[in-house]
């Protein structure tokens, strides 16, 4: 018994010990998996095709503080959104801004707001007036793993100021209408190495 404690002891210091420690800068990237307006309502189709809906991010990072800190970053993120009629493509930069903590050993979690500037945005064969607000903010809150100079997280990002698309043309039948929400709903996978 006092050897197995031992063991799970030591492996906690070592885990801690490469855990990301201290300020720095670094670089990030990863898959974004999209549901614009209501992530939840669109769980069925994104089972029936997964890969309708995926987008990626890439950017930098910069984190102030060790065991709380304080993580801003500027990430270039595309995300698509697949319907019937096409899919809706939107370019966009992220600025959230990230109050974190360290959990135990390696695992921290993380919340903070996201400011985000629409750079710009398609829908394959549809003509639409431009979003109603090119600056949104939204909510990041998530979990991570540091493991040395290499970190991965999990995060939910949901936008908060309500911002739609409208479309031109009447020839639309399944999109309600003719508006569709444009707020970010999606859940963020990201890889980062601290330079």
């Amino acid at each position: 018994m006092k050897k197995r404690i031992m063991i799970m002891v030591v492996a906690l210091f070592s885990a801690t010990a490469f855990a990301q420690s201290g300020s720095g800068f670094g670089i990030k990237a990863g898959l974004n998996y999209n549901g614009n307006g209501d992530y939840f309502n669109s769980a069925e189709s994104a089972f029936e095709n997964p890969n309708r809906n995926a987008g990626y991010h890439v950017g930098f990072y910069g984190k102030l503080g060790n065991r709380i800190y304080l993580r801003p970053e500027l990430v270039y993120t595309s995300t698509k959104s697949g319907y019937d009629e096409g899919d809706l493509k939107i370019k966009k930069l992220d600025v959230p801004v990230l109050l974190g903590a360290k959990v135990i050993g390696p695992l921290h979690v993380f919340a903070g707001p996201s400011f985000q500037y629409i750079l710009d945005t398609k829908f394959d064969g549809i003509t639409f007036d431009d979003i109603e607000n090119d600056f949104s903010v939204g909510l990041n809150i998530g979990a991570g793993v540091n493991l040395g100079k290499f970190g991965v997280d999990l995060r939910y990002e949901r936008g908060f100021s309500e911002n739609e698309v409208n479309f031109i043309n009447a020839n639309i039948t399944n999109l309600n209408g003719d508006r569709v929400d444009t707020r970010p709903d999606q859940l963020i996978l990201s890889f980062s190495l601290k330079i």
